[in-house]
């Protein structure tokens, strides 16, 4: 089925965007993760990506043509699928709305002529011009093209804080990822419309900035945010009551940041973007930067002038204060507490359930000798500065196993089984939400070293929620590792549009026949969950009989 992409909202201030260049033409396969163009924004050129896979049918908006946020921006579907509905139908809209506005022009006009609608136009037009000067409001933006609701993971500014433009305000968690929002503006943060985990719409009221001691109390009230406090022309002293209550909210907010420190009680770093860039590029731990910016935020002096002798550890008790206090229930007596779901929790939620009811799902498990491999592994981590973990191992086999049996690396689609010829290796981390799948590009290209860099830099980015939507995109084929839990053996749903995922046991000592001998030797389990659609049992047994070949004998994925 065809899927309309529209113009995103790529910044807080954004209204209309110009495609500066396409880089697919109509005709063309797309799959999710592919740049579809670049975007030019009122504040920067960016790439766009596609949530979507099939063929680019239609391109709504030419290359240097600019139009308004939500515009067809292209469409993406089957080959040969047709369109022409989709295409006359967003026509009649767009008609509908230019005539629709006229008369909806004029027939206000004569109801303002009625003393009844006369009433109520002077009290929109007090309102209105109750707007003060140098303010500007800020709302919740669309930060990836599926996202229809954002979650305030934290606040890193409250209420009376000043703030300058590209200062980060909050940390806004979407149904992709957890990312940094910055101001546009300068001023002072007079109001927060959405508290810290609460959720709210696109376009919803975020915060509002402006000159310091402004009264925003009509602005909230105009904005519709709460239904309960009164208009600014009916009672503005209790609006403007209500506002001062608002501050001590966010002041007891436990993620307050600590001027002594650059991370907040959840644990996250407080650091400028750029600040973070060159820590990066310097190989430098920003965690053990001071920073010099304002409530200790790091930013770029710090880093270039930092040197680890002059790193500052976390004393103790600091740690101790940031342990959760757990309630004290009695005996005998039974409590529940609800959690609130995160967008990442529910979108993990739908996409496991799409996966398991709709993949007919079978298993197959081998037994693999690590022998060989234990002893392959302590040899090269001798190498300085060299560290290969077992998963690392079994990643490089799969990608080398996965050019053998491209069957394996398919995708199942209603008329036809794309075979994947790039190897993308998705691996599983879990996190405080869940579970997520950063993905590993052209696998089958890295080196053991490789693979095992970038799987841990992607493991310590999930975990601090800094992935960013890309990274978790265009897998092939999935490994998920228990084996560090004890796990000797267990069943994985298969990470769609994937056709398989391989889960991966404990290392274990048993005793086991060697040359006709009882003798003690390792051994681990691996089992593969199959999509029977694409990955037939014969195929999949002999994807399994290469990938033990070579954990086995690793001087085989040298060769």
């Amino acid at each position: 089925m065809a899927e309309i992409i529209t113009m995103p909202r790529l910044s807080d201030t954004m209204t209309e965007g110009t495609v500066a260049t396409w880089l697919k033409k109509v005709g063309d396969k797309i799959s999710e993760g592919d740049i579809l163009a670049e975007i030019e924004t009122d504040k920067a050129t960016m790439e766009f990506e596609s949530f979507y896979s099939g063929v680019l049918l239609h391109i709504g908006i030419q290359e240097g043509e600019s139009a308004p946020v939500d515009s067809v921006l292209a469409i993406i579907g089957e080959e040969g699928e047709d369109i022409a509905g989709l295409l006359s139908g967003n026509a009649k809209k767009e008609t509908a709305k230019e005539e629709k506005e006229t008369p909806k022009k004029e027939e206000k006009e004569e109801k303002e002529i009625s003393s009844e609608n006369k009433k109520e136009a002077t009290a929109a037009e007090e309102e209105t011009a109750e707007m003060p000067e140098g303010v500007s409001i800020i709302t919740m933006p669309r930060l990836s093209d599926t996202m229809t609701e954002g979650t305030v993971a934290t606040w890193l500014k409250k209420v009376g804080d000043k703030v300058s433009e590209g200062d980060i305000l909050a940390e806004i968690e979407t149904d992709k990822a957890t990312m940094e929002f910055e101001s546009f503006y300068s001023g002072t943060l007079l109001h927060i419309g959405i508290e810290e985990g609460q959720s709210a719409p696109v376009d919803s009221v975020l915060a509002i900035i402006g000159p310091e001691g402004t009264d925003v109390s009509g602005v909230v009230a105009n904005g519709g945010k709460t239904a309960s406090k009164p208009k600014a022309t009916e009672k503005p002293k209790e609006a403007a009551e209500q506002e001062d209550e608002k501050p001590v909210v966010v002041e007891l907010s436990p993620t307050t940041t600590n001027t002594a420190n650059t991370t907040s009680g959840t644990g996250r770093i407080f650091a400028s973007p750029l600040a973070k860039k060159i820590a990066q590029d310097k190989g430098i731990d920003i965690a053990q930067v001071k920073g010099s910016g304002e409530n200790g935020r790091i930013v770029k002096s710090d880093v270039e002038s930092f040197t680890p002798a002059a790193a500052a550890t976390k004393p103790a008790q600091e740690k101790t204060a940031e342990a959760p206090v757990k309630a004290f229930v009695p005996a005998g007596e039974m409590q529940t507490e609800e959690v609130k779901n995160s967008q990442m929790r529910k979108t993990i939620a739908r996409r496991l359930a799409e996966s398991k009811f709709t993949a007919p799902h079978y298993y197959l498990t081998i037994e693999i000798n690590m022998d060989n491999a234990m002893e392959s592994r302590k040899i090269i981590n001798t190498v300085p500065d060299t560290k290969v973990s077992f998963n690392d191992m079994v990643v490089k086999a799969c990608a080398m196993a996965l050019k053998k049996h491209p069957r394996v690396n398919s995708q199942w689609k209603d008329d036809v089984t794309v075979i994947n010829h790039h190897i993308n290796i998705g691996v599983a981390v879990a996190v405080e939400d869940g579970l997520v799948v950063p993905v590993v590009p052209f696998t089958d290209q890295m080196s053991l070293t490789q693979i095992g860099a970038s799987v841990k830099d992607l493991a310590a980015k999930a975990r601090n929620k800094k992935l960013q939507p890309k990274e978790m995109e265009g897998s092939t084929f999935t490994v998920s590792n228990l084996g560090m839990y004890g796990i000797t053996e267990f069943t994985s749903i298969i990470n769609q549009p994937n056709s398989a995922i391989l889960s991966v046991g404990a290392i274990i000592e048993k005793p086991v026949v060697k040359n006709g001998a009882i003798v003690v030797g390792n051994t681990m389990k691996v089992t593969l969950a199959c999509d029977h659609r694409t990955v037939d049992g014969a195929t999949g047994a002999e994807f399994l009989q290469t990938l033990r070949n070579y954990i086995e004998n690793p001087v085989t994925m040298l060769a």
